[in-house]
């Protein structure tokens, strides 16, 4: 198993300036593109996905994704933009040149083409790195017109659709229709893939519970 290491420990967030809490606090969240995904996401991904080596998480906000990715063995670095009491903060994963871990696995920021914009850069680092990218991506995104061309020229490896995910920041409010109707998808591209995209389902009911075996960072490699 690898050891974890979480660059930048969990800490108090700075106040934000003017934010208050209840619907403020949530409105700064949604603002600033804050939506945690929940671990049985990221343990879905780690029951079909094996990351050897360092790991980088450039949107951790609170930890989500990175807490699952070291319970799971992974070696982590955590970085974001802003500061949400996790990780190393004000860094601007679009403005990286090299890259900081081997594999980056994320939920990257959404509108104002952000998404786009960090799936182009992961993959540029990853270039270099070569190793995987996996981002938890709107499924919608897989039918995007405006995506297409860039779908047939840097198509994953493998795409895993995901059920009944949400993506909310308050665990005490009952999140909108919308986002409760959101479908999500894992998109996981690694080094020199050639052919088609692989696709398979997953389920986040089977995930939410602790386990210890979901994980194939745990399992012995041949």
């Amino acid at each position: 198993m690898t050891s974890a290491i979480i660059v930048g420990t969990p800490r108090k967030a700075a106040a934000p300036l003017g934010t208050a809490i209840g619907a403020r606090l949530i409105d700064r969240h949604i603002t600033a593109n804050f939506y945690p995904t929940p671990p049985e996401a990221t343990r879905a991904l780690l029951s079909v996905e094996s990351f050897e080596g360092s790991v980088w998480e450039p949107a951790c906000g609170k930890g989500h994704i990175a807490e699952v990715l070291k319970a799971a063995g992974c070696a982590v670095i955590a970085t974001d933009l802003n500061d949400w009491g996790y990780g190393v903060p004000g860094k601007d994963f679009l403005k990286e040149h090299q890259p900081r871990a081997r594999h980056i696995v994320t939920n990257p920021p959404y509108g104002r083409g952000l998404a786009d914009a960090f799936v182009t850069k992961a993959l540029a680092l990853a270039a270099q790195s070569h190793g995987k990218v996996a981002m938890l991506l709107n499924l919608a995104s897989l039918a995007h017109p405006a995506r297409t061309g860039f779908w047939r020229s840097t198509p994953p490896a493998r795409v895993w659709a995901i059920d009944s995910v949400v993506c909310w920041p308050d665990a005490e409010r009952e999140p909108p229709k919308h986002f409760r109707e959101h479908r999500y998808c894992w998109a996981v591209w690694e080094p020199q893939h050639r052919g088609a995209t692989t696709l398979g389902w997953l389920s986040a009911a089977d995930f939410r519970a602790p386990h210890t075996s979901f994980s194939n960072n745990e399992r012995p490699h041949s």
